[in-house]
């Protein structure tokens, strides 16, 4: 069968032939996928509740303060065993239904716990025992001790509330470091300041983590939503935790060392960059700003280093002074008459003095 050569050729005319070629635009210089995600900010969370946000396996992630709360109450247990109000106070105790278990007078102790002698045997903090005795086994027992019932309350909660949100934010191990760094430092201030008279520091773990916590929010302060609500809570809980050391056997200078030491490690552990969000344009492509780009790593790498490394050398210059100060024995209550008041104020229900003087006495 013949093929007619001029329907062959128009078959085959290039120029009837269309070619459709796919052109995209060009991409921002040095944009990736990498740093659009760099560059996106994190969605603003609620400061209490951002934890809610993180994946499921940070969520379980709170046993470390959890097994310090334990610990905590095992130790106020064995302290009230020992204490036995019923047979060494002749049942002149409160809640005399506890029996071994209740508590001393009010007019003794008004936070419903053992008395000055038990506080002492079980590694209250006191001077003479630090600077003539040299027992230094104490600097680790006292901020593992509560004066009272109300005190174990009222600080275990408030550690509950703030320590599970920074273990689940930030994980156990920085949690951790605060808590026992900023107790061992809380120590070391009590022990500049402490009196005759026994005196006991589980708040200065507490502190610690008040202290982080808010080194955490400003360091954070445009992540959050209601930063404000979480500000105030954290004063709140403060000042509340700061009055109930005005009563006898808190020591309140073990609060004022942990809180700076917790700030200046949060300052150092719980740092979190912050990156502006790109907004993007009619066409969907984001508006790579690479000028601002380069001004916010620049920041990240050169402002919060130095931030850090100050911070850093303030707790460690902070740790060797007072270290090196209950090493030489030094009172610095022969400097400040007035600090003995931010410790423990006198009252017509109970007298800081004569607590000193019947301890004597049972000596």
């Amino acid at each position: 069968m013949a093929v007619d050569p001029s329907k062959l050729s128009m078959a085959f005319d290039p120029s009837k032939l269309q070619t459709q070629i796919d052109i995209k635009p060009p991409p921002p210089p040095f944009f990736t996928e990498s740093a659009a995600e760099t560059l996106q900010e994190p969605t603003k969370l609620s400061f209490f509740a951002s934890r809610y946000r993180r994946p499921r396996r940070h969520r379980a992630d709170t046993w470390l303060i959890s097994l310090f709360v334990i610990l905590h109450i095992v130790a106020f247990m064995a302290t009230m065993v020992v204490n036995d109000c019923w047979s060494k106070s002749h049942g002149d105790c409160v809640l005399k239904a506890f029996g071994r278990l209740s508590f001393q007078p009010l007019s003794e102790n008004p936070l419903l716990g053992p008395s000055a002698s038990t506080l002492d045997e079980m590694g209250a903090l006191r001077r003479t025992v630090l600077t003539e005795n040299h027992q230094t086994w104490r600097l680790f027992t006292f901020p593992c001790l509560h004066a009272g019932a109300i005190h174990l309350v009222i600080n275990l909660s408030c550690v509950i509330f703030v320590g599970i949100h920074l273990e689940q934010e930030f994980g156990p191990i920085m949690a951790g470091l605060i808590y026992i760094l900023s107790a061992f430092v809380g120590t070391l201030v009590a022990a500049l300041f402490v009196e005759k008279r026994p005196s006991v520091g589980s708040s200065g773990a507490l502190f610690g983590l008040l202290g982080a916590t808010l080194s955490a929010l400003i360091q954070n302060w445009e992540m959050y939503t209601n930063k404000f609500t979480a500000l105030a809570s954290v004063i709140f809980v403060s000042i509340g935790n700061f009055l109930l050391g005005l009563l006898p056997y808190v020591d309140n200078f073990s609060s004022i060392g942990g809180f700076i030491s917790g700030f200046l490690l949060g300052s150092v552990f719980l740092s979190s960059p912050k990156v502006k969000e790109v907004a993007q344009d009619k066409g969907g492509l984001m508006d790579y700003d690479l000028k601002s780009y380069i001004k916010s790593r620049l920041r990240q790498k050169l402002d919060r280093p130095v931030y850090r490394s100050v911070s850093i050398l303030l707790f460690g210059l902070m740790l060797a002074g007072c270290l090196v100060g209950v090493l030489q024995g030094i009172n610095m209550n022969q400097y400040c008459g007035w600090c003995r008041y931010a410790d423990c104020v006198p009252s017509k229900s109970w007298s800081c003095r004569d607590m000193e003087n019947s301890y004597h006495g049972e000596q």
